[in-house]
């Protein structure tokens, strides 16, 4: 499970969509600047589909961001990680979570927890008292500001915060570029690195995209997709929102363009929040 610990030498970053709808510009704000991040560093670029959640998964739509990405140039330069296949990694990291002590089983439900801002520990000292198929599993952690967060869900998925660190360990990650809405994970994941004995990656966060209203764009208000768009013109409209100096208009490639802001890539210029307007943060789409 260690890796060796990060070096401006061995630059890994990568882009991890979830096929729950197609790609909105706030996606691309990540996509974009997590390979420019790692371009500029003379680093690796990877994609890795979170297909943890089935229930909430829109058919087709995987294949749809891939597609999407290969329009703007941004192709992974390793195959394709696709979580779904990933259990038994998963079940062996939890295995030593909990013969470790840092991991233990809980029958809360929702509702029970509903009136908490953060998990209360009630089931901390059940132990292995608790049937197997009537439980989640959580991390023990003693930072009362995140409480003990769930691993593997009562129904049985895989849950999110497990899945991202034991994958940024197999796929030996050491910078990971991501929005702002992601910012209250990153203590968790931290947690989770030392618990598995690896050390973590370099986290950096991006300013979130939102409309006019202040909503972060998200699949699940039905964003409007750049599917469709001009790939030059979504590369323009990110590099604008994340402040990088604009590429020279006589560009006309995705290739020039990209070597143009890959030379360019200033991330001190990325300000914590965006007051960039654009189209596509003027609303949603129909669909």
């Amino acid at each position: 499970m260690p890796r060796p610990a990060p070096s401006p030498s061995n630059y890994v970053g990568r882009f991890a969509p979830s096929p729950t709808g197609a790609l909105h510009f706030g996606s691309a704000v990540a996509a974009v600047a997590s390979w420019l991040a790692a371009r500029s560093a003379g680093g690796r670029w990877l994609v890795r589909v979170e297909d943890l959640d089935p229930p909430r998964e829109v058919p087709g739509s995987a294949v749809n961001i891939l597609a999407t990405l290969a329009q703007l140039g941004l192709h992974s330069d390793e195959p394709l990680m696709y979580q779904s296949g990933r259990s038994e990694a998963y079940a062996d990291a939890l295995s030593h979570l909990l013969s470790s002590g840092c991991a233990f089983h809980c029958t809360c439900t929702r509702r029970e927890l509903a009136e908490y801002p953060i998990y209360p520990g009630n089931c901390r000292s059940k132990g292995s008292t608790i049937p197997t198929d009537q439980h989640s599993t959580r991390f023990l952690t003693n930072d009362p500001s995140i409480g003990d967060f769930v691993l593997r869900r009562a129904d049985g998925y895989w849950a999110y915060q497990l899945a991202v660190v034991v994958d940024d360990i197999a796929q030996g990650i050491t910078h990971v570029v991501r929005g702002a809405d992601l910012l209250d994970s990153t203590p968790r994941h931290l947690q989770l690195f030392k618990a598995l004995g690896s050390p973590a990656p370099i986290y950096s966060h991006l300013p979130l995209a939102r409309t006019r209203a202040g909503d972060k764009l998200s699949k699940q208000m039905f964003s409007q997709s750049i599917e469709s768009a001009d790939p030059l013109s979504v590369w323009r409209d990110v590099l604008a929102f994340l402040h990088q100096p604009p590429p020279p208009h006589a560009i006309d490639t995705i290739e020039g363009l990209q070597n143009s802001a890959v030379a360019a890539w200033s991330p001190e210029s990325i300000p914590a929040a965006s007051n960039v307007r654009s189209h596509w943060l003027d609303g949603t789409s129909e669909n």
